[in-house]
């Protein structure tokens, strides 16, 4: 340890952590600043992004509507196939 740092008490040492937690929060607050000003991408880009965001949720979408009709498809034929055993079983066992 240098001689200065040895000297220090607890409220010195709170004192320098307190003023470097303000100084990075001023130094971050200043970058998130400067990157907002100097938008990286022209008015054309950022309509292209947002077309392509908005096709990709169209896309996911249209996937889980497929998925649903398919369940249910699978869901009626099931359905459909237990009704057509029930009438062969009756018929074929339950004659007058």
């Amino acid at each position: 340890m240098n001689e200065i740092s040895a000297n220090w008490t607890s409220e010195d040492r709170r004192k320098d952590y307190a003023s470097l937690a303000l100084l990075i929060q001023t130094a971050v607050k200043e970058a998130v600043a400067e990157s907002v000003q100097q938008h990286p991408l022209s008015d054309d880009e950022v309509h292209w992004v947002r077309m392509a965001i908005k096709a990709e949720a169209d896309r996911a979408a249209l996937r889980k509507a497929i998925i649903e009709k398919t369940l249910t498809s699978l869901l009626w034929l099931a359905i459909v196939a237990l009704g057509g055993w029930l009438v062969d079983y009756v018929t074929g066992h339950w004659r007058p």
